[in-house]
């Protein structure tokens, strides 16, 4: 008799239960006891307008958590190495998964790190070099540009057991691969004398014009003046020829001054070590002005640039050398790869071409390997850290984006989708922060919050499908089908700022006119030569039309939580010393950084407790309730309101305190003005830096800039991390500029910019070596009619044409 077969569905498994990431009671940052269900292994889109609380509930409560969470798995020992991390203010967390962040932070800035060195790429370079390289010379390390040749011999005290100790002889030998006359940096620098010090004046009459060296009390200045080596008041000119070679190159030695031991040694070295060890973007722009005025970088003669020693580039495979092969376009790099057959390093092969290929996948095959990685934006640096990802064997982990798409032109959006759906599609969730309707489309949940931004935001505004977010009343949804039209009457130049002959990175030639006096857009494809034609070509040009050029790039703001926005815009300054001349006092006493802070928590506002390897906690200041001043100087008071007060106010209430009355301030509530018209009305005057979002802290910066007197403004697409609802504002702004007699030039990939432009400038056809090139030069309504670039299409589509 034939066997029975039950055909019945088996009941669920309950494991099958838990296809939600629950969230309820999150309380961080604005968020007011939000409470979200977010789809597993779905693609769930985070959307509202900027400062409404979405990177506060996907990076700082959902993100966050899963990483502390997974950290307490490790052991007491390891959890000591690691950051500590509190737990989120959040009442339920529950259904998390392992969370992968993919930021839009910046690469690291430091000088020697370039793409190969931040990917895997150049790690298996190295040793497939090592393995294959004619000649032989040495391991990998013997490749590597961050690691110099040492050998060192001499006697070592062996200790065996209690009274057993000998002396032998022991030599080190480490090939490097490191260039001797730049170490590894690719430049080499030639100092100019003449912007260190006035060679008429001695020491003691301040001879040194370097920024911050003072002769008076500057404790480098005196290292220098009471050494021994110079007599500090001879004028410098009259310097012998010993005294000029230990004041310029004398080597370090430990000299007394004042009673205290110092190291001394020349200001050539120093300065070498003070400023140019540094990434020139990361500095102060005072500083970064003195840098360039006194220091000009050239390629190093003796290894053309590469970094590598002569021995490095001399071994080669099939006639490529590991310098060669860095400074290939990624895509012919992995076709190369692809035709080298050697079965003894076929996976280190196999694996470097999944690497290569990933480039090329992701829309990065124009880079190259030896690309510094502090110059990519902020889009192209995200898109690397994807990479390793890419082909990831792992499956059910919650991968969380911020805003993919800044940097991004709406033909390489395509791209992002695609790569997005595919990591959806291997069964894992995928949470985005996106402002983009082109993204925001191909989601299967979105969550809007809002209704406003800072204290009017924190809440969920809509939970649901595209089509019902498009169909509700919220901003988003009001904002979701905007589009901007194209110009019907365009402003006339006043002038026009030629370039000519600009070959920075991929740029061919490239001779263009920029026109004075209106809002002209520079857009293409990622890596078509945008950024290199503004940034690269622009600042060394201006001079010729005497004008001044002020630029807002990518750059992050580096502040800790002591920084607000009353603090990086110089507002403060203004305020405390309109609170000083009300109440007859210092200003200082109305800093919380100086005398005035609250002597228990030092002006931080809490109490942080270290705890070691578990999670530090801070809690609020009993003796200053968190308003980080000392009682006495609450006492004082500038309209009815003490400075704790006026630090907890928003931008628009603050501009209006102080634009009438007893506290009119014209020097503060002009800043105020500035910070209103880029859009951060709602931002608290103390709130910490630490918690703005990258769209805010661009913003803040474009505020503090436009206090600079200049005639031509460089923007670098400031539509990044802006809501749909602000993108009108932002262009009322950029009209405000160009009105005022401001040359505007924005580098933007965003249509309704690009549509609002008096003049565009494309770059194309492509990226990379197939870019470079001007393909089109007109205003909007002439790329739209014409769709005679990539740009064009996308632009006609955008506006209906």
């Amino acid at each position: 008799m034939a066997k029975r077969t039950d055909t019945r569905s088996p009941a669920p498994h309950v494991s099958d239960s838990h296809d939600l990431i629950r969230v309820h009671g999150a309380r961080v940052n604005n968020l007011k006891d939000v409470s979200v269900e977010i789809p597993k292994r779905r693609l769930t889109v985070f959307t509202g307008v900027s400062g409404s609380g979405k990177s506060s509930l996907v990076f700082s409560t959902i993100a966050a958590e899963s990483q502390r969470m997974i950290n307490e798995t490790y052991s007491t020992f390891v959890q000591g190495f690691m950051p500590t991390l509190a737990r989120p203010d959040v009442d339920v967390l529950d259904g998390l998964t392992t969370a992968i962040t993919v930021d839009q932070q910046r690469m690291g800035a430091d000088p020697r790190s370039t793409v190969g060195t931040a990917t895997d790429a150049n790690a298996m370079l190295r040793i497939l070099f090592s393995r294959l390289g004619k000649p032989h010379i040495g391991p990998p390390s013997a490749y590597s540009f961050n690691t110099a040749s040492v050998r060192a011999s001499g006697g070592i005290t062996v200790e065996r057991g209690a009274a057993r100790t000998r002396t032998v002889k022991a030599t080190f030998n480490r090939t490097g691969g490191m260039c001797t006359r730049c170490e590894g940096r690719g430049s080499v620098s030639d100092i100019d004398l003449t912007q260190l010090y006035d060679d008429s004046k001695s020491l003691a009459e301040g001879a040194f014009t370097i920024p911050g060296w003072k002769s008076d009390s500057q404790w480098t200045v005196q290292v220098y003046a009471q050494s021994g080596f110079v007599d500090p008041d001879k004028p410098i000119r009259k310097y012998t020829k010993k005294e000029l070679q230990a004041f310029l190159y004398g080597e370090p030695v430990k000299v007394k001054v004042n009673g205290v031991n110092l190291t001394y040694e020349g200001l050539i070295p120093k300065i070498q070590k003070s400023f140019l060890s540094k990434d020139k973007e990361a500095m102060q722009p005072h500083i970064r002005a003195f840098v360039e005025r006194a220091v000009a970088f050239t390629t190093c003669p003796d290894c053309e640039g590469s970094r590598l020693s002569e021995g490095a580039r001399s071994s080669k495979i099939e006639r490529i050398s590991i310098a060669d092969a860095c400074a290939m376009e990624i895509r012919n790099l992995a076709e190369w790869v692809r035709g080298l057959e050697e079965p003894s390093v076929a996976p280190l092969l196999a694996a470097l071409q999944r690497t290569l290929d990933s480039f090329t996948e992701i829309g990065l095959g124009y880079l190259s390997l030896d690309r510094p990685a502090g110059t990519l934006s902020g889009g192209e640096a995200q898109r690397v850290k994807m990479i390793r990802h890419l082909g990831s064997s792992l499956t059910d982990v919650t991968y969380v984006f911020d805003e993919p798409t800044i940097g991004l032109h709406p033909h390489d959006i395509q791209r992002m989708n695609g790569l997005l759906l595919r990591l959806r599609d291997k069964g894992n969730t995928v949470l985005v922060v996106e402002h983009k309707p082109e993204t925001i489309v191909i989601a299967d949940h979105v969550v809007d919050l809002g209704p406003g931004a800072g204290g009017a935001g924190g809440t969920v505004c809509f939970e649901g499908t595209v089509e019902g977010l498009r169909a509700g009343d919220t901003v988003t949804g009001r904002h979701f089908d905007d589009r901007a039209a194209v110009k019907e009457s365009v402003r006339e130049p006043t002038g026009t700022l030629e370039i000519r002959g600009a070959s920075a990175h991929n740029l061919r030639d490239v001779d263009v006119d920029i026109p004075l006096g209106v809002l002209t857009v520079v857009t293409g494809v990622a890596g078509s030569g945008k950024s290199s034609l503004v940034h690269g070509s622009l600042p060394h040009r201006s001079g010729a039309v005497g004008e001044k050029v002020v630029s807002v790039d990518q750059s992050p703001i580096k502040g800790s939580r002591r920084s607000n926005p009353a603090t990086y815009t110089g507002l403060l300054d203004p305020i405390r010393k309109a609170f000083a001349k009300v109440n007859g006092v210092k200003p200082a006493l109305f800093s919380a950084n100086s005398e005035g802070a609250c002597p228990t928590c030092n002006g931080a506002g809490v109490i942080y407790t270290d705890l070691g390897m578990m999670a530090g906690v801070s809690t609020t200041c009993e003796d200053c309730e968190g308003k980080r001043f000392d009682a006495s100087v609450l006492e004082y008071h500038l309209g009815g309101r003490d400075i704790s007060e006026v630090l907890a106010m928003s931008v628009t209430d603050a501009e209006e305190f102080f634009g009438a009355g007893e506290a009119a301030t014209p020097a503060a509530h002009r800043i105020l003005g500035r910070l209103a018209d880029v859009g951060l009305g709602y931002l608290a005057l103390g709130q910490p830096l630490t918690t703005l979002s990258g769209g805010e802290r661009q913003r803040l910066k474009l505020a503090t800039h436009m206090a600079e007197k200049g005639g031509i403004y460089v923007l670098d697409e400031p539509t990044a991390g802006l809501h749909l609802a602000d993108v009108q504002q932002l262009l009322g702004l950029l009209d405000r500029l160009v009105d005022s007699g401001k040359s505007v030039i924005v580098v933007e990939h965003h249509q309704a910019v690009m549509a609002h432009a008096d003049w565009i400038v494309d770059l194309g056809p492509g990226a990379g070596h197939d870019g470079g090139r001007i393909v089109f030069e007109g205003t909007p309504a002439e790329l739209v009619s014409g769709r005679s670039t990539l740009t064009g299409q996308h632009l006609a589509d955008y506006v209906g044409g």
